[in-house]
């Protein structure tokens, strides 16, 4: 049985069907905060287990043979949201995950890192960075992601073996849908407004990839020798693209439905830019992710009409708005006692 802690999310609601597909059995971890709607569909088939990861209890990693860690605040906003529940979450909930396993004998363990951790901001040299690179995180979702994996790599041993995943911005459909990312925000706009607007001039590059194929690469890694991946850290990466490049991919995927303009700002200069190299886990593992933007938007737009994920400005698509929402509700509560 393989665990997927952070199974109802974007990425885990994709990867648990794919583990499925593959014939695994599957236990998912998950403190649904955006609920289980994402597992519908496959509800009778895993088994579900509601947690959070700081207090994690020992007994969910019964019969399990690995995990798969993607549990925790997932980007900038909510990190810097509740800088203390980011650290907790992200840094602290991996170490007491990870502990867990090696105490139980769990001994693969993925870990869901992030590429953000090489952004040294617009202005930084531009050259293609790799695993070996100099990193200096800045920003707290980064610095968590990056406490993490030495964390992690401090701990591995011939009982533990945990694989660390830097990936890049994901972009795709899922059950559990979000709003909240660069293509798919994209689509979002096509759709409602018929303009893409680009920030910086769309000089900024991102490293991209598909939500399937993060599945793919997860399920890799949990079935390679050991030795090609103990204490190993692989970059996760489909494409470098510009911001402005994404904008003309998505217009050219939108070209036999509506006619997009798009529309580029070169008044903000405050965002990210890096590019970052795939090639180590394509040559030692023999995977690449495989699904390009335009490809990927296509399928978003035939499940978005599907699974009726058009109210585009519901705050569940979007981590910020929910976690924010669902904070003010707490206090709420706190003041007023239950609803009725």
């Amino acid at each position: 049985m393989i665990l997927v802690t952070g199974g109802a999310g974007y990425i885990g609601c994709v990867a648990v069907r794919q583990l499925l597909d593959k014939g695994e059995a599957v236990r998912v971890f998950d403190k649904l905060y955006f609920g289980d709607e994402g597992l519908a569909e496959v509800r009778d088939k895993i088994d579900l287990v509601q947690g959070d990861i700081r207090t994690f209890d020992p007994a969910v990693l019964d019969g399990c043979d690995a995990v798969i860690h993607l549990a925790g605040l997932s980007n900038d906003p909510t990190a810097e949201f509740n800088p203390k529940a980011n650290e907790e979450m992200n840094t602290f909930g991996t170490e007491v995950v990870a502990d867990a396993c090696k105490r139980r004998g769990v001994k693969r363990f993925i870990f869901a890192s992030t590429c953000s951790i090489y952004d040294l901001g617009f202005y930084a040299p531009d050259f293609l960075r790799d695993e070996d690179s100099e990193v200096s995180p800045r920003a707290a979702y980064a610095v968590s992601n990056y406490n993490a994996e030495r964390i992690l790599l401090r701990m591995a041993d011939q009982h533990f073996c945990p694989v660390l995943l830097r990936q890049g911005t994901v972009y795709g459909w899922s059950p559990r849908m979000r709003y909240d990312l660069v293509v798919n925000t994209f689509v979002r706009d096509a759709l409602a407004k018929g303009i893409l607007t680009v920030h910086a001039g769309g000089e900024m590059w991102r490293p991209l990839v598909d939500v399937t194929d993060l599945g793919r690469v997860y399920i890799a890694c949990v079935e390679a020798p050991e030795e090609k991946v103990h204490g190993r850290i692989f970059n996760v990466v489909g494409k470098n693209y510009r911001i402005l490049e994404l904008a003309h991919w998505v217009r050219e995927a939108f070209k036999p439905i509506k006619k997009i303009e798009i529309e580029v700002d070169y008044s903000n200069y405050k965002t990210r830019s890096y590019r970052v190299s795939g090639q180590r886990i394509e040559t030692e593992l023999g995977v690449k992710p495989m699904v390009p933007v335009k490809e990927s938007v296509e399928h978003m737009l035939r499940m978005m009409n599907q699974y009726d994920q058009t109210d585009f400005y519901n705050p569940r698509y979007y981590n910020i708005e929910w976690m924010t929402l669902l904070a003010e509700m707490e206090q709420t509560l706190k003041r007023i006692g239950g609803v009725f």
